[in-house]
């Protein structure tokens, strides 16, 4: 789950996959599906109250069939993207390809990719009648759509992260890539070929928020955790010069520690700037009220549920 912010005035918010059923489950019996049918629904109606913008598609989210997932997406308030992933019967995309958004005057747009080499290369039933097209020949496509219409592009990656790092290198324009499957937190994001890529762990326990301040139109950005490192180097270096400490040579070396540092936050004046946080979603965050009443009504339908082996 992550939540991208523009300043303090713009939210998106966004799930790049594998959101409605345990991971690895493969195709679930007969037994199971009417239970985790009504939770895979739950979800969705929960995220479309809390006001979800999109959300990408994930190799779990096939856990009970195509036709599922596509007739769950007819259900939700928010796009099911999934940009390379085709309905071998018809020939069409199973779900829509991108979107545009708007964000305080912002043209946010948002597409997502799925790895085919995440499901078992063969007899994987959860691949049934899906068709992967080409990831890299699918993002250059998508881009050159999006880029003239949009200020900023953001992928819903169900890839892995070492792909995304490959994607990022071998395809520039995409701005933030929201990465799933991996299930890490990245406090720190990994910045490839000017793409910020964000991670956060799996199983809804966590919400990455990244804010970001765009100051000028060159959406190359910087993290502000990097310039308060080198404050605070500069002010311990400050302090040494200050004392009485040292010798000779180790005070030039000081000297030259300083003049680096004041140099490098030169650098980040005028730059845009992200802030990234991964929020722990526990008994201190706030129940909505409907959505605490269909977990109760869930819960009292499907009490099994509420046990370990069946808890999400």
């Amino acid at each position: 789950m992550s939540e991208i912010r523009r300043n303090s005035n713009g939210v998106v918010l966004v799930d790049a996959g594998d959101l409605l059923f345990k991971k690895s489950q493969g195709l679930l019996s007969e037994n199971d599906s009417k239970m985790f049918a009504d939770k895979a629904l739950l979800i969705v109606q929960s995220f479309g109250l809390m006001g979800y913008d999109a959300i990408g598609v994930g190799d779990d989210d096939f856990n009970l069939g195509k036709e599922f997932l596509v007739e769950i997406s007819k259900k939700a308030t928010f796009p099911f993207l999934s940009s390379n992933l085709v309905d071998e019967e018809s020939g069409r995309l199973l779900f829509q390809s991108h979107l545009v958004k708007e964000v305080n005057g912002l043209r946010v747009g948002i597409f997502s990719l799925i790895s085919p080499g995440l499901f078992a290369p063969q007899g994987d039933p959860r691949k049934k009648g899906l068709i992967f097209r080409d990831l890299l020949e699918t993002a250059r496509s998508v881009l050159a759509e999006l880029q003239p219409k949009t200020d900023l592009i953001i992928l819903l990656s169900h890839l892995g992260f070492a792909k995304e790092s490959e994607l990022a290198r071998a395809v520039p324009g995409i701005n933030l890539i929201v990465g799933s499957h991996t299930g890490i937190n990245f406090v720190y994001p990994s910045i490839v070929n000017h793409a910020v890529i964000l991670q956060t762990a799996a199983k809804g326990m966590t919400a990455g928020k990244l804010d970001l301040s765009l100051y000028n139109r060159d959406l190359s950005v910087y993290n502000t955790a990097t310039r308060r490192s080198t404050e605070n180097n500069l002010n311990s270096l400050n302090a040494l010069l200050k004392s009485e400490r040292g010798t000779e040579a180790e005070r030039a070396q000081w000297t030259k520690a300083k003049q680096a540092a004041e140099q490098n936050l030169k650098q980040f004046q005028g730059k845009n700037e992200l802030t990234n946080a991964i929020l722990p979603l526990g008994e201190q965050i706030k129940n909505h009220p409907e959505i605490a009443a269909m977990v109760e009504s869930f819960r009292s339908k499907y009490p099994e549920a509420g046990k370990p082996d069946g808890s999400r």
